[in-house]
């Protein structure tokens, strides 16, 4: 056992609920009860303390797994490791879009500056050794030709390149604090018993944040900042999710205050975890954790103040006295975007009519020809619903206008136009929204419109299918 693992083993952890009224709530680590009062006031944390507190695992699989296939969404990829997974157009288009919604939260609302480094590193660095090293063989090793002394390791955060990058920058505290973001892949070698579809995998996608700062002042005006944005966001995309703080117990007494300053902009409570030490880089994280549909949970989006890696990486600014001085670190992130589809699709069991939100959904409108003469104008107007930023396709195969119907809904089509000779001649189309049994009609400009303000200001990419379902393939099934 090394020495990091020993001190580990000593560290002692408790548990309590804090509400956004500052009260607190032992949670009492017997598995055959004891959480009656949080179970009556807070349900979803319960499940929460249940998952991550009390480790009882769900025994079923989560439905999302079946469903991320039968939507053509994503697939196992058996020609790679486990854990690594094919998106298909439609799921393709929907982590673009996360991946764009990251880039607009970090760019645009936190004014952050982008970069990008490699995803391979000498493993024999002293610094990026040392960080790995906590992760307990977490990573993949890889080997190359010709230098088979040389030993390199996979990204499993976005910290290895930045903090190298970082601490060959020349910093003053006018710089600070110096955000910066980048988007990459990152590679964690879960164990196989680990592995549950997109809740648990080993290679994703993760957009970072990391703030330099002066301070711990300044760090936590940051974290909190950045707590605010990330709660924002998961309210808005409309999963079920909640918040567990981990925090050394002088932290938590020393600054309890900021924690409960987040709880009350996002009036929610949290699990506290406090530790008796430090026992990674961190001094205080938080994690919002999506709840899936059979009881397990993943960590989304999260913050964590980092008091350690400054040193670490030999990262430091001149203060104003000219003199180098260590900074405090911020680490941030939405989460692997894997997860947040996991955490839709999950949602949308839970829901009494499945969906996406409007501006995920792959395609948002389908037109449904009665026969074969109006499969000319549908193509037009699909074409022209496309060049208004609306992801539209024509469903042409050989089917009753009723089967079509039927599986754009199986298909969660937010709406449904089917398009006769009433419609050509009245110019008022028959439209059918998600969710309401009956048709009712609309003009061209007004439908337009309705479907523009449900997407909002969230960021937008086009469909990459043709228009044409008969020119769609098959991916699955």
């Amino acid at each position: 056992m090394s020495n990091r693992d020993e001190k580990n083993a000593e560290i002692q952890h408790r548990f309590l609920v804090l509400t956004k009224e500052g009260r607190e709530i032992p949670i009492s680590l017997d598995k055959t009860g004891g959480q009656a009062e949080i179970e009556n006031e807070f349900p979803a944390l319960a499940k929460l303390i249940k998952f991550e507190v009390l480790s009882q695992k769900p025994g079923e699989e989560p439905p999302s797994i079946k469903l991320m296939q039968k939507m053509e969404l994503v697939g196992y990829e058996p020609a790679s490791d486990s854990g690594h997974f094919r998106f298909w157009p439609k799921g393709a288009l929907i982590l673009k879009l996360l991946e764009d919604w990251a880039e607009v939260i970090a760019l645009e609302h936190f004014g952050a500056m982008q970069i990008e480094t490699p995803i391979l590193y000498d493993w024999k660095h002293e610094a990026i050794r040392s960080q790995g090293e906590s992760f307990h063989e977490r990573h993949y090793l890889v080997h190359v030709p010709y230098h088979p002394e040389k030993e390199f390791v996979l990204r499993f955060a976005g910290d290895f390149g930045l903090f190298c990058m970082v601490s060959d920058a020349n910093i003053s505290y006018r710089h600070l604090p110096l955000r910066l973001y980048e988007y990459s892949k990152s590679y964690r070698y879960e164990r196989r018993g680990e592995l549950v579809g997109l809740r648990r995998l080993r290679g994703f996608s993760m957009p970072d944040i990391h703030s330099f700062c002066t301070d711990i002042d300044q760090a936590w005006e940051e974290y909190k900042e950045l707590y605010r944005h990330y709660a924002t966001l998961a309210e808005a995309i409309g999963v079920e999710y909640a918040i567990i703080f981990r925090v050394v117990e002088e932290f938590y007494a020393k600054y309890r205050g900021q924690i409960l300053d987040m709880l009350q902009y996002s009036q929610k409570p949290a699990v506290i975890e406090i530790l008796s030490g430090m026992k990674h880089y961190w001094a205080v994280k938080h994690e919002f954790q999506g709840l899936d549909a059979v009881g397990g949970a993943c960590q989304v989006a999260t913050v964590q103040l980092d008091v350690e890696d400054a040193e670490r990486y030999g990262i430091t600014y001149i203060n104003s006295t000219g003199n180098k001085q260590g900074c405090v670190i911020c680490h941030s992130s939405i989460g692997a975007l894997e997860r947040w589809i996991y955490l839709l699709l999950e949602a949308s069991q839970k829901a009494e009519i499945p969906q996406f939100p409007f501006w995920l959904a792959p395609t948002q409108v389908r037109l449904i020809p009665v026969s074969d003469q109006f499969l000319d104008f549908c193509f037009k107007m699909a074409k022209e619903l496309r060049k208004s930023r609306i992801r539209a396709e024509v469903d042409d195969r050989g089917e009753t206008v009723s089967n079509r119907v039927r599986q754009a809904e199986m298909d969660w089509i937010p709406y449904i136009l089917v398009i006769g000779q009433k419609e050509i001649d009245s110019g008022k189309l028959a439209v059918k929204k998600r969710g309401e049994k009956s048709l009712f009609k609309l003009d061209l400009p007004v439908l337009v419109a309705e479907i523009q303000s449900l997407a909002k200001d969230m960021p937008f990419r086009q469909s990459t299918l043709p228009i044409l379902m008969s020119k769609q393939p098959v991916f699955f099934g």
